[in-house]
């Protein structure tokens, strides 16, 4: 995969990550909806300059609508083509009026797992979810994650410490689960529309 390839999907696309979304991503990361993120750069452009120094081995992405319109963030990190897996993160809806309706989270999420385990062939997706992030979990669980442990203590939110579930999704797991449900939520979607 080349860092200028775009991930088109039926109602969002995955676009790479520019510096010129330092404004917008910034904004994104300092609301109120990006609470259980890491709280990010403190200036628009520090934000810019984080974004021109992701390493190679990181797929950051902006969501976008059909309509060019972006909507949220989602990366691919970690990525380790020895031992083959990698880590869903950075996942946040910025504009939450715009996708109501519209299954965005989802595409998105099987977009991001298409690259993972079509394109790179990793074997397996793995990560980490604050432990009161109860919707996300169940969201994740839902689409065929597995709790794989608790990691005591290891998030500091608000100056406050909280635990962490690793979750883990192998290959199989998604084409048997993952997928269908995914393929689903989305066919039921095209019925709305």
């Amino acid at each position: 995969m080349t860092l200028s390839q775009v991930l088109q999907g039926e109602f969002v696309n995955l676009r790479p990550l520019q510096v010129t979304d330092a404004e917008l991503t910034y904004n994104w990361r300092h609301a109120q909806r990006a609470k259980f993120l890491t709280l990010g750069a403190a200036s628009v452009e520090l934000q810019a300059k984080w974004i021109a120094s992701r390493p190679s081995g990181e797929h950051n992405f902006v969501m976008e609508l059909k309509t060019g319109r972006p909507v949220g963030m989602l990366s691919l990190i970690g990525v380790d083509l020895t031992h083959r897996h990698g880590e869903p993160g950075r996942f946040l809806i910025g504009d939450e009026e715009a996708v109501k309706g519209v299954p965005v989270a989802v595409e998105a999420m099987k977009l991001l797992y298409e690259l993972a385990f079509d394109q790179l062939g990793l074997v397996r997706v793995c990560g980490i979810v604050a432990a009161n992030n109860h919707l996300m979990i169940k969201w994740q669980k839902y689409l065929g994650m597995k709790e794989e442990g608790r990691l005591r203590k290891h998030l500091c939110q608000d100056g406050k410490f909280h635990d962490a579930i690793f979750l883990g999704l192998l290959v199989e797991e998604y084409r048997k689960t993952a997928l269908p449900r995914m393929k689903v939520l989305i066919a039921a979607a095209r019925l709305r529309t």
